[in-house]
Parts: C-alpha cells; sequence; structure tokens
C-alpha cells in the first residue's frame, strides 16, 4: 500500500508495520496534523534491553516525521504487570523500587528523543497519575460494563496462559482493562489519537480503541510491530550471556558493540533499517556487500546501533577495541573484565564469573565442546587452573564472546 504520510511510509519502509487499524483514517490524520502518539512501558527493572529497542525507535520515527511521542511510564500497571505471553506472574514491585527505575529508565529516552515544550517535543508522564486514583466501583461502574469477559478470554495473550493450564490471577487478567483506561486518559489529557506497540499488544490497544470510541466517540487508532526475531528463530536480544541491557552500567560499551556485530548475515538488512538512522539507499548497498564484505556491514552496524544508545565516542572505543582484539590479537580496555583475587583461578569459575556461562555443569559443556579459549588456546580440561603471573588474560567463549581476568589489587 502507498501513503500519502511521511509516517506511515516511513514505517513502512522500515520495516516496523505488523498490524493497523483503519490505514486510511491514520494515513490521512498524520498527512495533516501533528499526531500524539504513545507506547507504554512498565518499569520491572532499571534499564531496559534490546528487546524493547524496536518500541523505542517506533517513538523515534514518530518524532523524526512531525509528530508527537508520548513515553509512558507503568507506574501503575507496573503494580501488577503485563500478562500478555508470560508464562507465570512477574514479581511485585514497591512503589519506591518503581519510581527510581522510572528515573533510571528516563536516562535511556533521552539518547533516542528530543524532550520538551514543543508541538512535536516528547513527553513522559505516568500512568500511576491517574491509575492510583481510581476509586474501584465507580471504575466497575463506569468502565467495566464496556468489557465482555467472553472476549477478554479470547486474545491471544489471555488464552496461551489458560490452555497450558497456568495460573492467571484477577489481579493480572484487569492489566489488560487497566490499558484500555490509559489510552482513554491519554486521549483526554494530551489529545493522543495513536497507540503503538508490539504485536503481543493488539488486544490490549483495540480494547483501547474501542473504550475510547464507547465512553466518548473519539476515534483512535493502532499500529503493532511485528515479533523480531533473528534469522535462526531465536529471541531478539538475548545472547549466551543474558540480556542485552541498554544501560552502560548493567552492560559495558564493548558487549554491547559486539552484539551487533555478531548479527546474522540474514539479519544485517533488516537490523539496518530498523535500528539505525541510515538512508535507506546506503543500507540497500551495505546488505548487498557480497562474500566476507558483509562484515563490514555489520561493522557500520553495531557503530550506529552503538552512537545511538552509548554515544559517538562508546562506539569508537568499541570498535577500536574490537579491531585490536580480534586483528592484532591484543586486548583492550573496553573488554569485560573480572578481577580475580589470587594468582589462579578454575576454568569453570572464571567461565561462570564473566558471564559466558551460567553454571558449572554450562561451563565444563562449553569446555567439552571445543568452545573455551585462554589467549587464543583452547582449554582441553574441565578441571583446568588458569594462573595470572601479572599481566591480564584473556578469555573466550567460541568467536564472539571474549572478555579479560584481571588480577585484584
Amino acid at each position: 500500500m502507498t501513503y500519502q504520510s511521511d509516517l506511515l511510509s516511513t514505517l513502512a519502509a522500515r520495516g516496523y508495520i505488523h498490524q493497523m487499524t483503519d490505514a486510511g483514517a491514520l494515513d490521512a490524520l498524520a498527512a495533516g496534523q501533528v499526531v500524539p502518539g504513545y507506547i507504554g512501558f512498565d518499569p520491572t527493572a532499571p534499564s531496559l534491553h534490546v528487546g524493547s529497542l524496536v518500541q523505542i525507535m517506533l517513538l523515534r520515527r514518530l518524532q523524526q516525521t512531525g509528530h508527537k511521542p508520548i513515553v509512558l511510564m507503568g507506574g501503575g500497571t507496573g503494580k501488577i504487570g503485563d500478562p500478555s505471553f508470560k508464562d507465570e506472574a512477574r514479581k511485585l514491585l514497591g512503589a519506591d523500587g518503581i519510581q527510581a527505575n522510572v528515573a533510571s529508565i528516563k536516562r535511556i529516552f533521552e539518547r533516542f528523543l528530543t524532550f520538551g515544550d514543543g508541538p512535536t517535543d516528547a513527553v513522559m508522564l505516568d500512568n500511576a497519575e491517574w491509575l492510583d486514583a481510581l476509586e474501584y466501583i465507580p471504575f466497575l461502574r463506569d468502565v467495566g460494563q464496556h468489557f465482555s469477559v467472553n472476549r477478554m478470554l479470547s486474545f491471544d495473550s489471555v488464552k496461551l496462559r489458560l490452555d497450558r493450564e497456568q495460573s492467571l490471577s484477577f489481579l493480572e487478567f484487569n492489566y489488560m482493562i487497566l490499558q484500555a483506561y490509559d489510552f482513554l486518559e491519554l486521549s483526554r489529557r494530551a489529545g493522543c489519537r495513536l497507540q503503538m506497540g508490539g504485536s503481543d499488544q493488539w488486544g490490549n490497544i483495540v480494547n483501547g480503541i474501542e473504550l475510547a470510541r464507547r465512553m466518548d466517540g473519539a476515534e483512535v487508532f493502532g499500529v503493532t510491530t511485528p515479533l523480531i526475531t533473528t534469522a535462526d528463530g531465536g529471541k531478539m536480544g538475548k545472547t549466551m550471556a543474558g540480556a542485552v541491557w541498554l544501560h552502560e552500567d548493567q552492560l559495558p560499551h564493548f558487549d554491547y558493540w559486539q552484539f551487533w556485530r555478531n548479527t546474522d548475515d540474514r539479519d544485517v538488512g533488516r537490523f539496518l533499517r530498523l535500528f539505525t538512522d541510515l538512508p535507506l539507499d546506503e543500507i540497500a548497498r551495505l546488505e548487498s556487500l557480497p562474500g566476507a564484505e558483509i562484515n563490514d556491514a555489520k561493522k557500520v552496524l553495531a557503530n550506529e546501533a552503538t552512537a545511538m544508545c552509548r554515544g559517538r565516542a562508546a562506539a569508537d572505543q568499541a570498535a577500536e577495541t574490537a579491531r585490536r582484539t580480534f586483528e592484532e590479537g591484543a586486548s583492550g580496555d573496553a573488554l569485560p573484565s573480572v578481577a580475580v583475587a589470587g594468582d589462579a583461578i578454575a576454568a569453570v569459575d572464571a567461565l561462570i564469573a564473566i558471564g559466558f556461562a551460567k553454571s558449572k555443569g554450562e561451563a565444563r559443556r562449553l569446555i567439552a565442546g571445543g568452545g573455551a579459549r585462554v589467549d587464543g588456546d583452547r582449554i582441553v580440561d574441565e578441571n583446568a587452573v588458569i594462573a595470572l603471573t601479572g599481566a591480564d588474560v584473556r578469555i573466550s567463549a567460541g568467536k564472539k564472546l571474549h572478555g579479560l581476568l584481571t588480577l585484584a589489587r
């Protein structure tokens, strides 16, 4: 479909659109006026991870095409937790922990969006402002009457839990009603006309659209993005060492850069379109590089994605560390490191400490498979001990994970 608005043209060309309500009406609206649009984020940790990055970039595209991003922090809904496609209930957080996470997460958005008071400047709101003030009986009477339990049970996000005979608490079941109410409140308070989110949020978004229509007669819209998986079917943002966090205090710059550098050849073009601001013609050139030259495109992806999230200086430092480590065999200051107390450490313990294995069993399997190395030499004995004689020791897991063992001082 050909769109007249810069917003939908950009989202379609870069691969962000999965589902959309009334595309023609939304396209006409976006072509004629500034459209405030929001995405909600639950502050369950001090940092978001790469799995949230496509939604952050969606808000960035909204602003780049002349519209107003609303970052909605779930200070209220975060006290419940979104059950969508989860196997079990999330651990409930206290008010102090939620607010600390909100403050920490805001620093991430400030790198991707321009905040301020202008018509297209981003704003950050917290749904605790209205959800905490709700009175139960009036809410049931005024809002609850617009929801069909039969329909709520039919949404995949709920049905999955029930089909697996996994517990779904009444608390979690209310989440979709509260998220729908968020859209209604944002429509009233901020003139919000658009909610965006991942494909797992489709049911929640549709509920909000219908609630706004039934209670206020408002015309609002929804857009979802496709589930972002890697070419081998893996979940985006998961590595052997765990989640790829956006905050540098939870993941070093080099590890963040290296995550993008390790992108599968088949994903390079798609990730360049989703996660960088490079022009589409340049991306087309990079993804068509033949043979081993595709590694140059991966380096561009790593540099651009890291610069956007961590700053250009961090990207340049990580790229130089990678060059020295992999091309010259040297060590770099930006590699993840572990300080070892004493002059030796068991190889199994070292792999766990550096984050390349989660357990002794996993570390032993890594060694047995020939994937663990010290200063480039394969570890052949699962009981091996790594000696530190003053110089840093480089430890590796496969071809992609590298770190340093240093003497504690």
